[in-house]
């Protein structure tokens, strides 16, 4: 009997505590430890090593990752830059005529997968791979590559990771004062510009002292890059597909909510239809091993610019008439271009088709606290999608939900 009633009056205090925070009822009576758990564009790894934390993504059989092949886009920017240069005149390529293409490197954040992904694909690409995704020349050596129909030597000049004085990684105005520098100190030799990312690549176009004509490629598509390819300012960029990301972030959520498990989890409204219909349009792989989701790659440049023009949204994505549910969901750094400017507006787009009520607190892209201060109320809440700003903190995550 009194096992009995001190259960009774367990229960209700969770319930009272979901009412006072203004969170459902429904909510509130599955622990929060339950919930699902959805990582997106920051997988949980050790920065260092990029191993993934597979502790993190077992927290729950309702954890997962989505994402894009990163590997697969660093390959993809690689071969953007060398096919570009297979059809580049030498001597208009080779500025001073040395015989040697030059380029620079913007790095974007020495501890993600996703820097590390794209400046070993360009590395690899141009054959000054050496084993290191770490910034300088030393970490680099002389490759080779086909331009216009000749064999020539390739080296990196300099790289560097973009961070700025705020400590914020991905900076685009720190790309805009390296490509200063590197135009000052290294001048004709600079041949061509790369950068993991198109915010950092378009902060390099703001140098004042750019120089006119060198090619320059990014990553992301986002829209003002895309707008530059058009304008012959950007040379390329590699379209992660932020829709289906997007999408599949919120889609997996939503199968999980409605009670799908197993497989069909990560295939209902992504590779195939789900109950209402929906089916995301672009190509999704899922990596079990790692519990990843993964959107593929495409390159883009003046060939193609027109198909990645903002506005375009997934057409296989309709409105449902499942019951709302509220998501609470982490963005690691309000001032990232590619998470503000094309992840954000999409998730606002398909979240009320998914009847999802969305909650969106951003970071300062530098502390910790400033995402986790915010992930609080978590009671009033059925599912969580995270954005963290170091790729080992899932953890500080998940230790809020046990409670």
């Amino acid at each position: 009997m009194k096992k009995t009633i001190l259960a009774v009056f367990l229960m209700a205090l969770v319930c009272v505590s979901a009412f006072a925070q203004g969170g459902s009822e429904a909510a509130a009576l599955v622990g929060n430890a339950s919930k699902p758990v959805v990582f997106f564009n920051r997988q949980p790894s050790d920065p260092t090593t990029g191993v993934i934390d597979m502790e993190v993504m077992n927290w729950n059989d309702k954890t997962f990752y989505v994402g894009f092949d990163a590997a697969g886009g660093g390959a993809v920017q690689g071969q953007l830059v060398v096919d570009y240069l297979a059809s580049a005149d030498p001597a208009v390529l080779d500025r001073n005529g040395d015989g040697v293409i030059g380029y620079v490197l913007c790095i974007g954040d020495v501890g993600h997968n996703d820097s590390k992904a794209r400046t070993q694909g360009v590395r690899e690409a141009l054959g000054t791979w050496t084993g290191s995704t770490d910034p300088g020349v030393e970490n680099t050596q002389q490759g080779s590559a086909n331009v216009g129909g000749t064999t020539m030597p390739v080296v990196e000049l300099d790289s560097r990771a973009m961070t700025g004085t705020d400590g914020t990684t991905w900076n685009a105005n720190a790309a805009t004062d390296a490509m200063g520098g590197w135009a000052t100190r290294l001048g004709d030799q600079i041949d061509m510009v790369i950068s993991n990312n198109d915010g950092m690549a378009m902060g390099c176009l703001q140098a004042s002292n750019y120089p006119a004509g060198v090619p320059i490629f990014g990553y992301d598509a986002n829209a003002d890059a895309i707008e530059a390819i058009g304008a012959g300012t950007l040379t390329g960029t590699v379209s992660q597909n932020v829709d289906a990301q997007a999408t599949a972030t919120l889609q997996v959520i939503r199968n999980l909510l409605d009670g799908l498990t197993g497989e069909a989890a990560v295939t209902a409204g992504i590779t195939e239809p789900d109950q209402y219909g929906n089916k995301i349009s672009a190509d999704m792989t899922y990596i079990a091993d790692t519990k990843a989701l993964l959107a593929q790659n495409t390159g883009v440049t003046i060939d193609n610019w027109t198909q990645y023009t903002a506005g375009s949204r997934d057409q296989g994505i309709k409105q449902t008439d499942a019951e709302t549910k509220r998501v609470l969901l982490t963005i690691y750094n309000s001032g990232d271009n590619f998470l503000s400017s094309s992840y954000i507006p999409a998730l606002q787009y398909y979240a009320p088709l998914l009847n999802i009520d969305l909650t969106i607190v951003q970071g300062d892209g530098q502390n910790e606290s400033s995402c986790l201060d915010r992930f609080t109320n978590l009671n009033s809440f059925d599912a969580y999608a995270i954005n963290m700003v170091r790729t080992n903190s899932g953890r500080d995550y998940l230790d809020r939900l046990q409670y």
